[in-house]
């Protein structure tokens, strides 16, 4: 069975050092994550461009984007970065029953909200060919076509996170273990039944 190593800037490859550098300034540390991606520069720079676009470019506030990004890590069963977003959720001041629901696969209350989590569901569960009613449900929202591309590239971008994690079986970080982040996809879950 392959093994992948996650780096950190001393040991990474050299052509993925600098945009580890620039990770470590940005976060305070070189998540686990982005240790795995380094293996290819192409795949860290693309990781970290998209995330750090969505994060300084998104017209969706920093609640919606939160959203769409749990969405669909929830979706892809993604421990990792489920556990991440919900601490990321919370600096964005989420509500907690939406945190909830979002992890436990629940309605949102908030109407608003809950199209956008259908709508970045459907986009990965259909692979981009939504239904022209999922979009017009998502505009009806009072979402824009704006919006629909910026909900595929944070689809994008969570699919090169997700999958990583799948693919690399990413450690998670030491403050996932706390319970308040902590998240066990629903097929471990069954697994562990």
């Amino acid at each position: 069975m392959a093994t992948f190593t996650s780096y950190d800037i001393d040991t990474a490859p050299e052509a993925s050092r600098d945009r580890l550098a620039d990770v470590q300034k940005s976060w305070g540390f070189v998540p686990k994550l982005h240790g795995n991606l380094a293996e290819s520069a192409l795949a860290l720079e693309a990781y970290d461009t998209l995330f750090g676009m969505v994060a300084s470019k998104a017209t969706m506030t920093p609640v919606e984007v939160q959203v769409a990004y749990q969405a669909i890590n929830v979706f892809h069963e993604c421990e990792y970065c489920t556990a991440g977003h919900t601490y990321l959720s919370r600096m964005v001041k989420m509500d907690e029953t939406a945190i909830a629901a979002l992890r436990d696969g629940k309605p949102l209350a908030d109407a608003r909200l809950q199209a956008l989590r259908l709508f970045a569901e459907a986009v990965v569960r259909d692979r981009g060919r939504v239904s022209d009613r999922a979009v017009d449900d998502f505009l009806e929202a009072g979402f824009t076509r704006a919006n629909v591309l910026e909900v595929v590239t944070i689809a994008a971008t969570k699919t090169i996170s997700n999958y990583t994690n799948h693919i690399t079986k990413t450690e998670k970080e030491a403050f996932m273990a706390d319970p308040a982040l902590a998240w066990v996809s629903p097929s471990n879950r069954t697994r562990a039944a």
